[in-house]
């Protein structure tokens, strides 16, 4: 282990116990943290680890021995917090969290980042794939059971889908089992007209999505960027994106 690895693991980042991991789908799983660590959290709906994932694997780079992942659940009070981890990409974080046991140390900083539940809106639009769905689940939680909420979620085969902590499924699952920009651009001009009052869009999840999907919001309906919230959370064409 390199001296900047030791100064990782014992300065910078806080250290903590995988005391479960279960199977959500075909694709995803569930890993909880434990550690006293985690009491001292202040949360914030929409905040997310920096994972060190690789730390003691010489031949892997820097940059990805980092992955970052959201946090679905937490509790201040008993010490834990839970990932949904999706594994369908094949990368680094997704063999992590395919080969990663109960007992094993693992070793995190949180982060706010600016992708963060806002509750000020009427009504919101969850667009985001499967890697995203966590995140928009704990955004959904968090902005009141009081909004108007539409979702479309694309590229997500039905048994790789799991529910929300609570069991529920407040998402519908869209027919759209393929990256299609076009279609989600037209599912948005069936949605955006019936959100009503003050309207805010959270866009996660593939990068190409993000992008247009974003362009289409700011451009064509002409909304504030304000109410437009975008996070890629990978790109197919690179590696280590958060």
């Amino acid at each position: 282990m390199s001296i900047l690895e030791r100064i990782l693991k014992t300065v910078v980042l806080d250290e903590a116990i995988i005391t479960e991991k279960v199977a959500l789908s075909k694709t995803a799983f569930k890993i909880r943290l434990q550690s006293d660590s985690i009491k001292n959290i202040s949360f914030i709906p929409g905040a997310f680890l920096r994972l060190g994932i690789g730390i003691g694997k010489e031949e892997l780079s820097m940059k990805d021995k980092i992955r970052s992942y959201s946090i679905w659940d937490i509790n201040s009070t008993s010490g834990y917090l839970d990932l949904a981890i999706a594994t369908h990409s094949g990368g680094l974080g997704s063999q992590w969290a395919i080969e990663c046991q109960e007992g094993d140390a693992v070793y995190y900083k949180l982060k706010k980042g600016n992708f963060i539940a806002d509750a000020t809106a009427d009504s919101y639009l969850m667009i985001g794939d499967l890697s995203a769905l966590s995140h928009l689940y704990v955004i959904n939680r968090a902005v009141g059971a009081d909004k108007q909420i539409a979702s479309i979620l694309y590229n997500i085969p039905k048994n790789e889908f799991f529910p929300d902590i609570d069991g529920n499924y407040p998402f519908e699952v869209q027919e759209l089992l393929q990256v299609s920009t076009e279609e989600i651009i037209a599912k948005i001009k069936d949605i955006a007209p019936t959100l009503k009052g003050y309207q805010m869009v959270y866009i996660a999840g593939d990068s190409r999505v993000c992008i247009a999907a974003h362009s289409f919001f700011k451009n064509e309906l002409g909304w504030n960027p304000k109410q437009i919230k975008t996070k890629p959370f990978w790109n197919p064409d690179k590696k280590g994106l958060e």
